[in-house]
């Protein structure tokens, strides 16, 4: 909507579209679901992709005004794709920006949480059930969803700036 007003709000969109692919092709990996448990719907799908992408802006956020920027890419990269999805699934533009809205601010929220966890203010496991979980979820499943998000924030830690920048998620 109105995009064609607001192109390249960022120098850095390609990147944000690079490292925004690599965390959805991430979320949709079959282990989240099978042995994680997490809800094969659109609610359950939406939680990993958020949870993911809040861990990478957490680590994006250490590298200062470079790291900014890659995340606001990232940020509005995410926000282009839950419009473009829900306009697909017949919302229209009455309804679409409180969605987007909504949606953005359930990504600042799981952002929030992660921040707290990668500074070890706050539970892993607790913040996944919380990031991840809409509903009560087996012990066993939650154990192996934080496991599997402990692994990908050490593997974003490890990844550089740049590699990120071009989707390269250690």
């Amino acid at each position: 909507m109105l995009s064609f007003l607001f192109r390249g709000l960022t120098a850095e969109g390609a990147s944000g579209a690079a490292l925004f692919e690599a965390l959805t092709a991430e979320a949709r990996q079959r282990p989240w679901y099978l042995e994680g448990e997490v809800s094969d719907t659109l609610d359950g799908r939406f939680a990993l992709l958020a949870t993911v992408t809040g861990l990478a802006l957490v680590r994006l956020e250490r590298d200062g005004e470079e790291g900014n920027r890659a995340s606001v890419a990232l940020t509005e990269r995410f926000v282009e794709v839950m419009e473009s999805e829900h306009r697909e699934l017949g919302l229209g533009d009455p309804t679409l920006g409180k969605v987007i809205r909504k949606l953005v601010g359930m990504l600042g929220r799981r952002t929030g949480l992660w921040r707290a966890a990668v500074a070890r203010e706050a539970d892993w496991i607790e913040t996944t059930r919380e990031s991840v979980y809409k509903e009560e979820a087996p012990e066993d499943a939650v154990a192996q969803v934080a496991e599997a998000l402990r692994s990908l924030w050490e593997r974003l830690d490890r990844a550089t700036l740049d590699d990120l920048e071009q989707g390269k998620i250690a």
